[in-house]
Parts: C-alpha cells; structure tokens; sequence
C-alpha cells in the first residue's frame, strides 16, 4: 500500500477487502494484463490456457477490467490504462464534459461521491482535489486513474460520508449516487444519495461548486438562486449541472453544446418566438436546448417560429449556422390520416424512413411496418402539432449547412 492509499481502507471493514486485494493483484500482473487486452477469437479458450498460469479469479478479474476498458474508449483517452467497475464506468463522467466544467473551478476542490474520478482528472488540472467516497475501492481506483492521466499528485482520497464533510472554503462538485440500494436509476432527486436536503444545504453553506444530476431528473424549482445548466455530447443530453455560489452564472438557465462549446443561456420566460405554418425547413432542437427551457431562446437568435405552442419544433427559410438545430426539409404536408400517409408512401422513393414525433403519441415501428418502403432513399417523417392540429411532414434530413436546390420534390 503507497503513502497515497494509506488513509482509503478503513479498519475493520472486511467486506471492501476482497475486491481490495485482487484489485493490487492485477495492478502487480501487468503482463497478464497486457496478454487480455491484445487477444481476439474465444475468450473462454484464452481463460483456459491463462489459467495454467494465473489464478482463476485473477484471470476472471483481467478479462473484466479489459472489457471495461474497452468499453470506457468513448468516454476517456486513456482508458486502457484505467481502472474501473461496471457501476462506476456507467455514473462517470465523460472526459469532454468533465473539462468542460472544470473551466469554471480555479484552486482546492472537494469532489464528493467521487467515484472512479470521472471528474476528479479533469479538476486536478486546475488545482489540488480531495475525492471522498464512501467506498475505499472507488477511491483507489480514483487514485491509479489520476495517475494515468499524471495528475496524481493533485489527488487526495478520502473514504468517508460525505455528509460529514465541512468543505471549508474549498470549493464542491458532487455527483449523488443515483443506484444506491437500487437497479434502476433514480430519477427523483429525493431518492439520490446523499438526497435533496443535503443537496439544498450545501448550495446554502458551500462557497460555490456544482452539483452533477440526471438530466431527466426532477430539478425544476428544486433549487434557489442557481444556474441550472443543460449539457449534451454529440447531440445527447448528459447532464444537468447546478452550478451555485461563486460559480453561478448570470442567467438561471443554460444549453452547451459539447465537443464545439455552443451555448446560449436566459430567462426562459424573457422570449415568445412567433408561430407559423411549416417553411422550408423543420428544426429539431438540441435535446439541452429543450430540456434547458430556452427552446424560444434559441428560435429567437436565430430567428425561426415555432410551428406550434405546444411543440418544440421549429421552422423557418434558411438554414442557420448553429449546432442548436437540427434541419429538415419539408417535401410534403399531410394530415395524421393512416390511409392518407400510406397512399402517400405507395409511390415515394424511400427504402428508409426514420419517424419523429415530441407530444404525439405514436409508435414508429407500428407506423413503418404498415408502409411501402420499396425505394433506395432515405426520408423522415415527423408528427407534429400545427396551430391544434396533428399533421404528418414528409422531409429529408439535411447535413449543416448544405440545402438541397429549391426544385427538389417527391410524388
């Protein structure tokens, strides 16, 4: 055990040992390590012949940590030098979100419910970091990826509850366990661990920080005199972030676009965007944009309707050149008619039809199977209310920035 790792197991707490022992087991196997994430073919047939060599379990252990690693590439650049278990894999954060907000921290930060350190790599870079989880195995893998990402030395674990934890004048980022005592996820911010109260306390006491929630979780109105950020990743919204104290920002709602930085923050009531029959082209906002509020935000800078009150759907002329919006170029207009829709579909080009709809109850793939999809191209039908009414609109997806030619029709 290193000087680093002296504080993370507590006495008299054999049920962490087990997991605790195999952990260094591997750590002292490199080999074994590097022989599993270079094989291919049978894994069962490699299991065996390693097992002539190494003890089952640690053999057990190598091939699990090499499929979390493979699993973890889209989420961290070096994660087949990390360490991780599948629940801690699942609630980490990205790398590219976790740098993101660590821009806003400058100086010694407690990062409570710290998990396999998501966050703590990205806080490290900008000053010294306390993680403090209640599982000691959480922490030391904490520890070995700082030391992957060479940040150890900014890195000290501590195994204890949080929320007997006085943060001082450090600043806090905390990421409540979701799945404690659960399989499902919670997504009630009452069932988080540590729950809502101590989560109201700490914005109250706490100099400033960031609190990590599920970005369908129940913040709304949960929380006072906050900056309640929405963050997507390639078009997937990853998490609310609740920014308070020193850290808040001007606006009490924010969208932010990751890997490209695109953000737009307001009062979502501040905005009205006008309503208009279907133009040229149908806009799908950024899931942040919506679940942000700041749908009328957007539609306001770059200057489209709504197509109706109750939509999200956007519409206007021209494509503009924003990330918030996906575009789609309307070919036809039908009602929400099956008989309608079908006819229609009998003499249309399409071989694929990708179906969209926000508040109109509808099962696609019923839809589709009902269809003739006997064309080579690949179209979008969307269900949408206009002024009241339930309609279908034929498009096309359009890639940003590029628009068809104004001629551009099906039968």
């Amino acid at each position: 055990m290193t000087h680093m790792e002296s504080g993370l197991l507590p006495p008299d707490e054999p049920r962490w040992r087990e997991e605790w022992d195999l952990l260094h087991e591997l750590r002292h196997a490199p080999e074994l390590l590097r022989i599993v994430a270079e094989s291919s073919g049978n894994e069962l047939s490699r299991q065996t012949q390693l097992r002539r060599e190494y003890p089952d379990r640690l053999v057990r252990g190598a091939f699990a940590l090499g499929d979390l690693r493979r699993k973890a590439a889209g989420k961290f650049t070096r994660a087949a030098e990390m360490w991780f278990d599948r629940q801690g894999l699942e609630q980490s954060t990205s790398e590219t979100v976790a740098r993101y907000k660590a821009q806003r921290f400058a100086g010694p930060v407690f990062d409570f419910c710290s998990g396999i350190g998501g966050d703590a790599l990205a806080l490290a870079q900008h000053g010294s970091v306390t993680t403090v989880d209640a599982n000691p195995v959480a922490g030391l893998r904490a520890l070995w990826n700082a030391e992957a990402y060479g940040v150890a030395d900014r890195v000290s674990p501590q195994c204890a509850d949080v929320t007997q934890i006085d943060p001082g004048t450090s600043l806090v980022h905390i990421d409540p366990d979701r799945r404690a005592g659960a399989s499902q996820r919670a997504v009630r911010i009452e069932d988080y661990v540590p729950g809502l109260e101590f989560l109201q306390q700490l914005i109250r006491t706490a100099r400033g920080g960031a609190i990590k929630l599920s970005p369908a979780s129940n913040f709304g109105g949960k929380f006072r005199d906050v900056e309640v950020e929405l963050i997507s990743l390639h078009g997937e919204c990853k998490e609310a972030t609740i920014w308070f104290g020193e850290l808040r920002g001007s606006a009490s709602c924010r969208a932010t676009l990751l890997p490209t930085g695109e953000s737009i923050c307001g009062e979502p009531l501040d905005y009205a965007a006008p309503l208009s029959a279907p133009l040229r082209y149908v806009f799908d906002p950024d899931p942040a944009v919506v679940r942000s509020g700041l749908v009328d935000a957007v539609a306001t800078q770059l200057d489209l309707c709504r197509l109706d009150a109750a939509e999200e759907y956007l519409t206007g002329s021209e494509i503009p050149n924003s990330g918030f919006v996906q575009a789609f170029e309307v070919l036809a207009e039908l009602s929400n008619n099956p008989a309608e829709i079908r006819k229609y579909f009998r003499s249309a080009p399409y071989g694929q039809l990708e179906i969209k709809c926000r508040h109109i109850p509808i099962e696609a793939d019923s839809v589709r199977r009902k269809l003739q999809l006997n064309g080579d191209q690949a179209g979008v039908l969307i269900f949408a209310r206009l002024d009241g009414k339930s309609r279908a609109l034929v498009c096309r997806r359009v890639t940003r920035g590029v628009a068809s030619s104004p001629d551009t029709a099906v039968p």
